[in-house]
């Protein structure tokens, strides 16, 4: 895994997650539209961080501590447990759906994880080359697959997807800070 965080001076490599970025927006109602899909609704420039995954089964797990690394480098893992779970999630769908299987003459692109906070929440991100649109399903009581959607939905606080282009598609899922509630002061 090649996990070097990047930050959004390349803003042509960010394209990907900055359209995620907007479509949780417009999805929440929270962010204006814009031209320029880096300042969508940000007074300032959020943090951002990504990587490329391999294609293989350990980079889950390589996904989940870089998110976890960077939420605690940017004071912001509060809901990491959540996310990390979540990040597992939406890379294990793409590793199961994006692969190219014999035959397929789709170019493969690597997976790419993307974590953003533009301020009080945090965006997670996952880019695949398959143009499958993600939908939860039902599965049976005893299927060992087809949970990870309810999960991601269950866990986050809105998640969603880009439209499927000719180069893939952008699975997202968004976490709000949780307000700090003040302990109950007891009668003395």
């Amino acid at each position: 895994m090649a996990a070097h965080p990047s930050y959004v001076e390349d803003r042509a490599g960010h394209r990907w997650l900055m359209l995620a970025a907007e479509m949780a927006g417009l999805a929440s109602g929270s962010w204006r539209q814009s031209p320029d899909a880096v300042l969508v609704g940000w007074g300032c420039l959020p943090r951002i961080a990504t990587c490329a995954l391999s294609a293989d089964g350990g980079s889950v797990r390589e996904a989940r501590d870089f998110c976890i690394a960077t939420l605690h480098r940017w004071g912001t893992a509060e809901r990491g447990e959540d996310i990390a779970i979540v990040v597992s999630e939406l890379l294990t769908n793409a590793l199961r759906h994006a692969r190219p299987q014999p035959g397929d003459t789709r170019l493969w692109r690597p997976i790419r994880l993307g974590v953003v906070q533009p301020g009080r929440c945090v965006l997670c991100a996952v880019a695949d080359s398959s143009t499958a649109v993600p939908a939860p399903r039902t599965p049976g009581s005893l299927a060992e697959t087809g949970r990870g959607l309810h999960i991601v939905g269950a866990l986050s606080d809105r998640w969603g997807y880009t439209a499927p282009t000719g180069t893939g598609k952008v699975v997202w899922a968004l976490f709000y800070s949780r307000p700090i509630v003040p302990a109950a002061v007891s009668p003395t």
